[in-house]
């Protein structure tokens, strides 16, 4: 997840969309004057209150030898309609006290709310690891059993205390797992100079397995609500950007992704780039490859035998005749301790060799796809389904899991002007499947269709058939000539090029109401939206924002959260219609920019990290860099309507008179209201919770200052180092997540 305006790891973000599909043409070099926009009203600077209350933190006992004795799993779920979800339990409004926006470098969250600093880089995962006190510097070796970096993504999988696999309703002992998504060099290696041009193999390999992802068995009492790390878990794992993985799906075995280390195309090392997540009705994680083609090199002048080929990498971000360096170096080290250099040399995607089975030229197609991995399965390799497309992937959530139904995975695709793509599986749901691992994998997630988004100015939209030989998607295509499904998959973004896909302000995280089914995707922000990329209905919104006494910011600066609904509640549905639920805006913005009439508790900027949990209540977290001069990165709650429910709409446009949208139905701040905000410089990410509702799982990623040092006892001892960390929040009476509402309505019946 990154920002346009240069926060962490921008130079990542791509901007490679030169298609010119039908409802989005680029305005060429407009000249855009400043009264072309329509500006903030007022200064935007307004005095702050500090948060209500920064709760205290325990002194982390993170081990805990024993997991506790839980209850029978429930009856396998999928038989109804709501499988996933409880809405008995949803709150008719939200009365915790909002979080006041803040620039502290500390975490803030509502009055009768504890934090605890939970899993921070570098902690181990086993008895057998502990950390030095003063430094987060282990060996390389050491990070596959450390947590990684960047903690992104999460899933909470409740256990069965007998049988030891996934039991939905558990929540007293459970698996946790989430993503590691890049690196914050200069904290991962202190106090060691990081080494540049031939890199150390010792830092290179820290970096290497600080990526991917972590399995950690938590246990909560069920009384004190008081979550713990059992060190002593045979499921705690790291999976990490060299572990072994199985390639699935329609891509299995294609040319396209044979290498050095798997002659028949069947292998893959590693995941990285780790951003969003999701899980399957039958009790699977699945992780994201998002922000990936910037870790490989590529020498100048490395012309491809098929012309096809060029075009392809320029497509996903590594074309061009010039070099291309490796965002980490990690293709440099001489493998000084472990005498492999082809741990090495897989980061170079050159032409080295008479063919691709003796190089790597291939590698980056082994890239950017949805993995699958089931944390109750400790030795069986990870699966990237190819069925799911290959690009920036932000995130994976299935519909509700209906019987007799196919599912379906939504996606989208986190670059600039970038595509939301679903996959609808061939077979349909069967309860039966539960627990039923990597084979229940096979059944729904490598034979199905795919599809690409297309929102027409009326509040339509049509699913886009990705399916070869079909639509013009084969090698008569004048732009691309594909040869098969494997082709298609590998290279989806040319493929939904072809099909006239719309261009959006970055898709990022996908959830789904369990109430109605509904689909929400948050785009969180394009400073060249009314510029490359013209507004549309979908995207309506161009203007001047002002951050620091400047106005030099313009585009869709605050980004906005877009649902939709498919045609008859089918996954199948190859049409839905649409509206804008929530627009990203300061609450003292002009009504056109601030169309949602946010106020100061609720008001935010660039949705990204975003989940509904089983009682409908929508979580919504920020990766904001515009809005940071008044408050640091939030998380929100919210309680949705559906689509159509509010009205047509003017946005601030470019356009004359501006563009006409449609929006949901304003929400006072008793249906959405901020939680909690991160410290200083972080992003706010991943968010999960136990099925009781009685902790929430949260992720700080990338912080400033000394945090977490600063806000626990256990974490001042280890330096003054800021560190990406999960938290885990729980109320102090031991109460239901956002639940006061209900016990309001319980008292007073």
């Amino acid at each position: 997840m990154y920002n346009d305006d240069m926060t962490p790891c921008q130079d990542l973000v791509e901007d490679s969309n030169t298609s010119k599909n039908t409802h989005f043409q680029t305005v060429l070099n407009q000249y855009m004057d400043r009264r072309s926009f329509i500006a903030k009203t007022g200064s935007g600077a307004m005095a702050l209150a500090f948060a209500a209350s920064v709760s205290g933190c325990s002194d982390d006992d993170n081990a805990e030898a024993t997991p506790p004795t839980g209850t029978q799993p429930p009856t396998p779920e999928g038989t109804d309609k709501h499988a996933w979800s409880d809405l008995k339990q949803r709150p008719s409004k939200l009365s915790f006290k909002a979080v006041e926006k803040n620039t502290q470098n500390s975490f803030s969250v509502p009055e009768g709310y504890a934090l605890k600093v939970l899993y921070a880089v570098g902690d181990p995962i086993n008895p057998h690891n502990a950390i030095k006190i003063d430094s987060i510097s282990q060996s390389g070796a050491s990070y596959k059993f450390r947590s990684g970096d960047c903690h992104d993504g999460m899933s909470f999988f409740g256990m069965h205390p007998t049988n030891k696999n996934y039991a939905a309703k558990e929540s007293t002992q459970g698996l946790l797992v989430l993503n590691h998504e890049y690196l914050a060099q200069d904290e991962l290696h202190l106090p060691e100079a990081i080494t540049k041009g031939i890199r150390s193999e010792d830092q290179v390999m820290r970096e290497i397995n600080a990526h991917g992802v972590s399995v950690i068995e938590i246990s909560k009492d069920t009384s004190s609500q008081n979550v713990k790390v059992n060190l002593n878990s045979p499921f705690n794992r790291r999976i990490t950007a060299q572990t072994e993985m199985e390639i699935h799906g329609p891509a299995r075995g294609a040319d396209l992704l044979k290498t050095r280390f798997s002659p028949d195309g069947t292998l893959t090392r590693g995941t990285f780039g780790n951003c969003g997540n999701g899980y399957t009705p039958w009790g699977t994680y699945l992780t994201a490859e998002e922000n990936w083609s910037g870790y490989f090199a590529r020498k100048a002048n490395d012309t491809r035998e098929i012309a096809k080929e060029d075009v392809a990498l320029q497509r996903y971000g590594r074309g061009g005749t010039g070099a291309r360096s490796s965002q980490y170096g990690w293709n440099t080290p001489v493998a000084e301790l472990t005498g492999n250099t082809d741990l090495y040399d897989c980061w170079d995607i050159s032409i080295k060799a008479a063919n691709a089975l003796q190089d790597y030229r291939n590698v980056m197609n082994t890239c950017g796809f949805i993995v699958e991995i089931d944390p109750f399965s400790v030795s069986a390799r990870p699966v990237k389904r190819t069925a799911l497309g290959r690009f920036a992937h932000e995130d994976c959530r299935c519909s509700n899991p209906i019987v007799g139904q196919p599912l379906a995975f939504y996606m989208g695709d986190d670059a600039t002007g970038e595509y939301l793509y679903k996959f609808v599986t061939e077979a349909v749901w069967d309860p039966k499947d539960m627990n039923g691992g990597y084979t229940a994998g096979d059944k729904y997630m490598d034979k199905g269709t795919l599809y690409v988004a297309k929102f027409n100015d009326d509040g339509t939209g049509e699913w886009l058939e990705l399916s070869f030989d079909k639509h013009g998607l084969n090698a008569s295509n004048p732009n691309y000539a594909f040869s098969d499904q494997a082709d298609v998959v590998v290279h989806a973004r040319l493929a939904a090029d072809a099909r006239g896909a719309t261009k959006m302000d970055r898709p990022e995280w996908v959830a789904v109401n369990p109430e109605n089914g509904e689909v929400y995707v948050t785009l969180t922000n394009n400073s060249n939206r009314g510029r490359s990329y013209e507004t549309d209905a979908a995207n309506p919104r161009s203007y001047v924002d002002v951050k620091n006494g400047s106005a030099s910011n313009s585009g869709n600066m605050n980004g906005h959260i877009i649902r939709f609904h498919e045609n008859a509640e089918k996954t199948t549905a190859t049409t839905f219609t649409w509206d804008i639920f929530l627009f990203g805006a300061e609450a003292d913005a002009a009504a056109n920019i601030n169309l949602s009439g946010l106020d100061d508790l609720n008001d935010f900027s660039s949705p990204d990290g975003m989940w509904f949990d089983p009682r409908g209540v929508l979580w919504i977290q920020t990766d904001d860099g515009q809005y940071t001069d008044e408050t640091n990165c939030m998380m929100l709650a919210a309680l949705p309507g559906k689509v159509g429910d509010g009205s047509r709409a003017m946005a601030a446009s470019t356009k004359s008179g501006g563009q006409e949208t449609i929006i949901g139905a304003p929400l006072k701040n008793d249906r959405v209201r901020r939680f909690l905000t991160g410290p200083s410089g972080c992003e706010i990410t991943g968010v999960t919770m136990t099925p009781d509702y009685k902790a929430i799982f949260v992720n700080v990623q990338h912080p400033e200052g000394t945090w977490p040092a600063n806000q626990s006892s256990k974490y001042s001892l280890m330096g003054s180092a800021p560190r990406s960390a999960t938290v885990v929040i729980t109320r102090k009476d031991g109460g239901v997540i956002a639940g006061e509402a209900l016990e309001e309505k319980a008292t007073t019946a």
